[in-house]
């Protein structure tokens, strides 16, 4: 199958999972595919219930059901795109932009020869968006061990990191707090992402978009940003 009608097929798929699951689809499903990744992006999805609990300031309720449906929906996600790429997926991130109505699925092939091709193609700045990102890891937690990142296509950018978590983390993931813990890390890192002043600078584009999750076991996290090419980000890289 072309991988055009791969990314019809895989919309369609996700759009009718989400309204069959949430009892609300998404107006709009972007995928894009770079082998070894495939990311998902989702546009005005939410559901009539998760709006009154948004205006009630009740984000926290919104994540944790969406959590939990989560749960049970990414085997059948990762089972389909095998079945239609025929790509072993070895690791999948979510994340929801509720302020927006927004969400992205990212699915990582675990052909590690494809990473290490893609991850090594340059494109403008990328050691300053590096830079940005332990700069931004040093305010909230840890530099990274290792950044590598992607340009997907001309909206989207991934931002791969290990080695992010400090001992009192790893002790909160051995006890069983992993909900705590994404929670906390979703609220600092992406509020210092939105708050970064350099970040549009060094994409030279408006970020419309910014998504974070992390894969506690193996010590991973992404971080996706769709820009809009459009409108330049301004030119302030001195901090």
């Amino acid at each position: 199958m072309e991988e055009q009608s791969i990314q019809k097929e895989l919309s369609s798929y996700i759009g009718k999972m989400l309204r069959d699951n949430f009892g609300r689809g998404p107006e709009t499903v972007y995928v894009s595919i770079r082998k070894p990744l495939i990311t998902v992006y989702i546009r005005n999805f939410i559901a009539p219930m998760e709006k009154v609990l948004l205006s009630e300031k009740k984000e926290d309720i919104v994540h944790r059901t969406r959590d939990i449906l989560m749960e049970s929906l990414i085997p059948e996600i990762k089972a389909y795109i095998n079945l239609l790429t025929h790509m072993e997926i070895d690791q999948f991130y979510y994340d929801w932009g509720l302020h927006n109505h927004s969400g992205m699925f990212v699915a990582i092939a675990s052909d590690r020869s494809e990473l290490e091709s893609l991850v090594s193609d340059p494109f403008p700045n990328k050691e300053l968006l590096h830079e940005e990102i332990n700069y931004i890891g040093r305010q909230t937690e840890k530099v990274p061990e290792e950044v590598l990142s992607i340009k997907i296509n001309d909206r989207t950018y991934a931002v791969l990191r290990t080695g992010i978590l400090i001992t009192i983390e790893r002790e909160l993931v051995r006890l069983g707090y992993r909900e705590i813990l994404r929670h906390a890390k979703r609220n600092i890192e992406k509020r210092q992402l939105h708050n970064s002043m350099r970040l549009e600078s060094i994409l030279d584009s408006k970020i419309d978009d910014a998504f974070v999750s992390w894969d506690f076991d193996r010590d991973k996290s992404i971080i996706i940003f769709i820009v809009n090419p459009n409108q330049s980000g301004g030119n302030v890289l001195d901090k």
